[in-house]
């Protein structure tokens, strides 16, 4: 059985594990992302020796994933400082020569839970996180969804909450989703953590109100078979309920499907992989030039 190396490449911490085809997780690791020399230099020392036969990496972005490009592999224009313009792809191969797949973190994280969690056996999914930032993923007819780049749905634009009067945190669109609904939007407008609010404060009916939007956005230009919503933001599971209700007033019975309308609590879901979706996105990544994947 081929050992695969996997690595979660996130914008607050990284995580490498290995694992098989099967989507067992061997053993994993994980540290902050601080510089790329500091970070990248624990990467490599992670993998010396355990004999990886491939290598699935999602990354924070912007990236590019294209393969041929002249910049493939590269964390491209990034707000995290210091890993603007860094090619991580390259460094790798500096130390490992076998064959590797780049994507972000959420094609990833959406390609595990298609193949082994909670859209295993459907033709598509999302999987969107909500944490530091916030981006998605799609899966559809098997293959991740890339095109001239990768799908930046975190940046997608939102209506206002007629009650919210925080200006928005994003440094490049100010008000867009990620700058209105990523977890140091929630600080910065209530001046707290968010797992610090109690679960019947305003503030996550402000935050439905805008996650709402964007599902209903992704429903009606992908049409997924499953919603999969991950990150540390969705770990109030308060928000769940919350969403869905205001995804169904969204739709305002739009879109005829029994799952958007009497069975929604399937249909918008918390990873099945829970805190391993990323993780294990990166085995599945892993797996696609050795042809095991039914992607």
């Amino acid at each position: 059985m081929a050992i695969l190396g996997a690595i979660e490449a996130g914008g607050t911490k990284f995580v490498c594990g290995t694992g098989d085809e099967k989507g067992n997780i061997h053993d994993r690791i994980s540290f902050p992302t601080t510089t790329p020399e500091e970070t990248m230099e624990q990467v490599i020392k992670y993998f010396a020796g355990k004999q990886v036969e491939a290598m699935g990496v999602g990354s924070f972005g912007p990236i590019d994933p294209v393969p041929g490009s002249n910049t493939y592999g590269y964390i491209t224009s990034t707000p995290k400082p210091h890993w603007s313009h860094y090619n991580l792809i390259g460094r790798l191969k500096e130390h490992f020569d076998v064959p590797m797949t780049f994507d972000t973190d959420v094609n990833g994280a959406a390609l595990g839970e298609y193949t082994w969690g909670a859209a295993k056996g459907l033709d598509s999914c999302l999987y969107m996180t909500v944490g530091t930032g916030i981006g998605a993923g799609a899966v559809v007819r098997g293959s991740v969804l890339r095109g001239l780049s990768h799908p930046e749905m975190g940046h997608i634009l939102v209506r206002r909450h007629p009650a919210d009067q925080y200006k928005g945190g994003c440094p490049y669109h100010v008000d867009c989703l990620e700058g209105l609904a990523a977890g140091p939007a929630i600080n910065q407008r209530w001046n707290t953590e968010g797992r610090e609010l109690p679960v019947d404060h305003s503030a996550w009916e402000i935050e439905a109100f805008y996650l709402a939007q964007a599902l209903m956005n992704y429903i009606l230009i992908l049409s997924p078979q499953k919603m999969i919503l991950g990150g540390g933001v969705m770990k109030q599971e308060q928000l769940f309920p919350a969403v869905r209700k205001q995804l169904k007033e969204l739709l305002n019975g739009y879109m005829q499907h029994q799952f958007l309308h009497k069975h929604i609590e399937e249909y918008v879901v918390p990873p099945a992989l829970g805190d391993n979706a990323g993780l294990s996105g990166g085995l599945a990544l892993a797996q696609l030039p050795l042809g095991q994947n039914k992607c």
